[in-house]
């Protein structure tokens, strides 16, 4: 019951903030990023920010690497065969099988918890970070604070931000944590405000640190109950479960191959 009220709480801030934080003019180029903060930084204040997250904001750099990357995503654009072909769709499953092998204990444990089978969490994990071995070097905080600069995206990142700061203030995000270059973090790229709203503690040392493997996936099966998983039901398109796939990532490839691979992990 707390954690839920915890939820709730956390959404109607994140989501009266973000009509706040909008106000702040955004721009288009690095030439307007310093006083944007400025600005961002009083609004955010009056939304409940301490000077911890403050001083990390303003703290950031424009992240030209992290634009670049969001003018050039191009591989959604694919065919699904193209797709899976580029990111190593075939190779993630047949890796997938052996660490769902050598975690069985951990994957039975987040199944008993969540119902959610070993398969998609697997596959979102290999397409993610290569099972966790890039996890990406941009900075989080500054990557973030730039798209939710950026009129392009500002609506979208703005909620990521604040979530972001408030985990800072709470000290459960650094201000040096680096990521991929939208501000993803972890073994699985979690955004800040899904961090906040479905991090979990999967390893059970007192903390939610999607760096730690059992912490990623926890957490990315709390992610995918919290948008409608159904233990036992099927997760193919056409199927209860697609939808709560869906819900990872927007892109239809994208999706596709999770299901695919997923299947092909599980074993069917």
């Amino acid at each position: 019951m707390a954690y839920t009220r915890l939820i709730a709480l956390a959404s109607a801030l994140l989501i009266s903030a973000t009509a706040s934080a909008l106000a702040a003019r955004c721009g288009k180029n690095a030439s307007g990023f310093e006083s944007w903060k400025r600005s961002f930084a009083q609004e955010a204040k009056a939304n409940g920010i301490g000077q911890r997250g403050i001083n990390a904001l303003m703290g950031t750099r424009y992240a030209y690497g992290t634009i670049k990357a969001d003018r050039g995503q191009h591989s959604f654009k694919l065919s699904l065969d193209q797709f899976m072909k580029k990111r190593g769709a075939s190779a993630i499953a047949s890796q997938g099988r052996r660490y769902k092998a050598s975690n069985a204990a951990l994957f039975n444990s987040i199944e008993r918890t969540y119902g959610v089978p070993p398969g998609p969490l697997i596959a979102i994990w290999g397409m993610e970070t290569g099972f966790g071995r890039y996890m990406g070097r941009q900075n989080t905080l500054s990557a973030v604070a730039t798209l939710a600069y950026d009129c392009r995206r500002a609506e979208f990142f703005t909620p990521h931000l604040y979530a972001a700061l408030q985990l800072i203030d709470r000290g459960a995000l650094s201000p040096n944590q680096v990521g991929a270059m939208h501000g993803e973090v972890g073994h699985t790229q979690f955004l800040p405000r899904n961090v906040l709203l479905y991090g979990v503690d999967g390893s059970g040392d007192g903390r939610v640190d999607l760096n730690n493997k059992a912490d990623a996936l926890a957490s990315t099966a709390n992610f995918l109950r919290g948008h409608g998983w159904r233990p036992g039901a099927g997760y193919q398109p056409g199927q209860p479960n697609y939808r709560a796939i869906q819900g990872w990532n927007a892109a239809g490839v994208y999706q596709q191959t999770i299901a695919i691979v997923g299947a092909q992990i599980d074993g069917g």
